[in-house]
């Protein structure tokens, strides 16, 4: 049978606990500290790159309308590379922050079109005709909308490079609802339920760009899986291409409680 510790060893051991306890207070408070800093970071990165996206957009906007012999041209070109430029730092900072700060929202897709049609209009060519159908009964989605924004923006800009000699693109609002494990165009779905889906088609059968206003299509892919979803592509030879984005409906509205940010 092992001796009752003494006082002088009880008093050790305390001691000993106590520089330990200082020992993970500290870290615990570093680890706060760093958490708080890159939720700053993160928080204000996220919202300079939505105001650098429109910044960007103008000035391709512009240049599109300037004359390559129009001495405001140089200038205007100047301040869409200083954009651009702004953006890689951007994702450097968003980089330190080891993950975007992604704050998701429940909102209505149609909304969220309605808004962005309106630069959709003044992004495209005008020899292309710009068609939107949406779905009246269409449930909300959880994603952070400026995500969504970015998304159809970006495809919209590709479907318009790829339409040089005009052409038509069509944006569209549906629901579609998967059984478990259910086979859709070579992939299986994960999670079965109703999903609204986001289509956008183009006739084009040039050439797509991915234009630096909007994100890569590994970024779109990243940002619909992580919010539960998936994309598919269609290509029809001589005829166009359709974008399909399915996103996960929220199922009852009611039973969700709204968090306070960075929770």
């Amino acid at each position: 049978m092992a001796a009752n510790p003494t006082y002088k060893e009880l008093e050790h051991r305390v001691t000993a606990l106590e520089n330990e306890i200082k020992v993970l207070e500290k870290q615990l408070w570093q680890s706060q500290k760093m958490e708080t800093l890159g939720t700053l970071v993160g928080g204000v990165a996220h919202d300079f790159n939505n105001l650098l996206t429109a910044i960007i957009g103008n000035a391709q906007l512009a240049l599109m309308e300037t004359d390559n012999d129009d001495p405001l041209r140089q200038t205007i070109e100047d301040i869409k590379i200083a954009g651009e430029k702004a953006a890689a730092l951007t994702r450097q900072l968003l980089a330190f922050r080891q993950k975007q700060l992604i704050q998701p929202e429940i909102l209505d897709l149609n909304e969220i079109l309605t808004n962005v049609e309106k630069m959709l209009v003044r992004l495209i060519e005008e020899n292309i005709e710009l068609h939107t159908i949406y779905e009246p009964e269409l449930p909300s989605v959880e994603i952070d909308p400026g995500h969504v924004e970015q998304i159809i923006i970006n495809l919209a800009v590709n479907a318009r490079d790829a339409m040089p000699q005009g052409g038509t693109l069509t944006i569209e609002t549906s629901n579609v609802e998967f059984g478990p494990n259910e086979l859709y165009d070579r992939s299986i779905v994960k999670q079965s339920g109703l999903y609204v889906m986001l289509s956008v088609s183009h006739t084009g059968i040039g050439k797509e760009i991915n234009n630096s206003i909007g994100l890569s299509m590994s970024t779109v892919y990243g940002i619909v899986a992580q919010n539960g979803g998936f994309v598919q592509i269609h290509t029809e030879p001589e005829k166009g291409k359709t974008f399909k984005i399915c996103l996960p409906a929220v199922k009852d509205e009611s039973d969700l409680v709204e968090k306070e940010p960075g929770l």
